[in-house]
Order: structure tokens, then sequence, then C-alpha cells
């Protein structure tokens, strides 16, 4: 080998010692996060957890899923505040499994970035536990990853991984489904984590920090970028809060994200019911409005981008409905009853077209 003069990883631009600062910046984050199944602490090369709760079901069955929180974080590199989008990561994923009825376990995240800055990374972390004691998981693990030359220096990404329980005979099964079941909604922070290509392109694009951070009437006095970046809300608590109290209420769920109401309700339906929806039944959030009105989007189009509101929909036995309500306000849940199920061929239909936007 020739010699020559010695390049050490620092050098090329993946600081070790800044890495384990920020480890040591977020030990005590990790460690609100944990309930009693967690065996060990972080720093080893794999997170362990005790499933000895598993020996009390009758057919347990693990339900994992992964996301990441996708464009919205440009917002928040934008506004220089990374202590949401933790938040929105975990809401990703621990929505997804909840909608099969498990309980969320743990999770494990990833973050890459250009320039790792161990100050920026606890502020990450602290919003990935927030977002881990709202759904009960605990952060087992995760990795963070130094990009130096394959992204900007301030630029990073997340991803995550979680991993849920549920009895197979408590398992919520879109086969269930019946005609004249009732679609219960849970209301929406705002956009959520989905359709910010969109969002970006007609609220952010072409103008200054100063006019996306000016208030805004329509926003209640949120400027823009505040308002899109507010966090994905998380439903655990809410839905199995409804679960305890009335079982075997709820049919279905179904997590509205990306496709919005027409192309995420019908995930929870059988190819022998449809949806129908009561487009005005519940308040389209300010910012959800803002959007699709900067963008011209016609209502059709909007219900297949947004959530428009909806951020989780409960298809239940109609014989519940008021047991159910109560156990969704008694968890802080704002509801409303958006339609109901009839015969058809596991498709969305709306009503009163027109009265949403």
């Amino acid at each position: 080998m020739t010699e020559g003069k010695q390049v050490t990883y620092a050098q090329a631009g993946v600081d070790i010692e800044e890495g384990a600062r920020a480890v040591d910046a977020i030990k005590g984050i990790v460690h609100s996060t944990y309930r009693a199944e967690v065996v060990g602490d972080i720093g080893g090369f794999g997170g362990l957890f005790s499933i000895a709760a598993a020996k009390d079901m009758e057919d347990p069955l693990l339900v994992s899923g992964t996301d990441g929180v996708g464009t919205k974080l440009k917002i928040a590199q934008m506004l220089g505040k990374h202590d949401t989008v933790g938040i929105d990561l975990v809401a990703m994923c621990a929505n997804d499994i909840l909608a099969t009825g498990a309980e969320p376990l743990f999770f494990l995240d990833y973050v890459a970035v250009g320039k790792l800055d161990s100050k920026a990374m606890a502020e990450i972390v602290s919003g990935i536990g927030e977002g881990c004691r709202q759904a009960g998981c605990s952060l087992i693990g995760g990795e963070m990853a130094e990009h130096p030359g394959v992204m900007d220096p301030s630029d990073y990404d997340l991803s995550g991984f979680c991993v849920g329980i549920v009895d197979r005979p408590r398992m919520l099964n879109p086969e269930s489904v019946k005609p004249g079941d009732l679609l219960v909604g849970l209301m929406s922070s705002g956009l959520h984590s989905n359709g910010y290509s969109l969002a970006r392109k007609v609220c952010l694009e072409g103008k200054t920090l100063e006019e996306v951070t000016a208030p805004v009437d329509a926003l209640g006095g949120k400027g823009v970028a505040e308002a899109l970046l507010e966090p994905t809300r998380i439903y655990v608590n809410g839905v199995r809060h409804v679960m305890e109290k009335c079982p075997d209420a709820i049919r279905a769920l179904a997590h509205i994200t990306g496709g919005g109401i027409t192309e995420n309700l019908n995930r929870a339906l059988n190819d022998q019911v449809d949806a129908v929806v009561e487009l005005g039944s519940w308040a389209v959030p300010p910012i959800v409005r803002y959007t699709c009105e900067a963008a011209s989007l016609s209502e059709e189009e909007a219900l297949k981008t947004f959530n428009m509101g909806v951020g989780m929909v409960l298809i239940i036995d109609p014989s519940t409905f008021g047991a159910v309500r109560r156990a969704c306000e008694q968890a802080g849940e704002v509801t409303r009853l958006i339609g109901r199920v009839e015969e058809g061929t596991g498709i969305v239909r709306y009503t009163n077209q027109g009265s949403l936007l």
C-alpha cells in the first residue's frame, strides 16, 4: 500500500466524539419511556423486551409497523424547531399497528444526519420520547448515522419501527363489519404527516421565513409554517380505553393517512359493505382548509389527499354508540358520528357533497 498522509474518520466528516455526546444527551429521554418489560439499557447491539405478558393470551400475535415523517421535516428544519417531529414519527407507526387492535410495546428509531449535533439530536429524540410516552411504548434502541457528502450538514431524515401485541380472538377485523354499523371519527390536529409535498408547494414555496411565520387570522393567529408543524395525534390511549370499557364494540379501525379518507377507510371494509360518509358532519381544521384553498383542490381530490380533520375512524356496533362516545370522552378524544355502513362492494361513498369545503 502506498504511504501517504493519514486521514481520520473525523477528517472524513464523521465525529465519533459528538456521537458519544449525543448518546449521553438522550439517555434520560430514553429511560423515561421504559416499561417494566424492558431488559437492559441502550448501548447494546440489540434492544431486549420481555413478552411474558403474552403467556396470558390465548393466541398472541406480534404486530409490526414502520414509517417516516416525510417532507414535513423540511418545515422543522426551516424553523429550527426539532422537538415535535419525533411525535409524528411514533404516531405514524403506533397508529398503524393500533388499527389491528394491538397494544404498542416498543419502538426503535433511525436518524440520518448530514452533520451530527448533539443538541439538535437531543431535541429530535425528545419528541420521539414524548411520542412513545403518549403511545405507551418503550424506546429500546435506535441508530444515529452521519452522512457527510451525501446530506447537507443541517439536513436529517427519520424513520421508525414499532412492535405491538394482540390476542388473535380480540384482533380487529374488517370481515366483522356489517351493514348498519356506525362510523365514529376521531378528530385530527391538522394535516398530521401526509400530503406535505403538496402543502409545502402551495403554502411555503417562494416565500420568505418572515412571510411563513407571520400570524394569519384564518389560522387562529399562527403562522403558516407553525400550523403545518402541528404534530400528529396519537390515538392509542383513547382507542384502547374504548376496547377496555366496551369489549367487542369496535369492529374495525382505519388510520387516515396518505390517500385521505377515500383510500384508507376502505381498508377497514370487507367486499360486502360500503362506508357512507356524511360530509359536513365534522369541522375541517383551519390549516387543512387553508391548504386546500391554496391548492384550489376540489372536494373529491381533497378527500383522497388529506385526512380533512378525521385522523382515525372507528367502525362500531350501533348498539354501543353511547358507551363508545362516553369512553372516548373519558380518554379526552373529540368524536363525531360521520356516517354508517351499508351493503356494497368495499368502497367509500359520500353524501352531502359540497358541504365540506
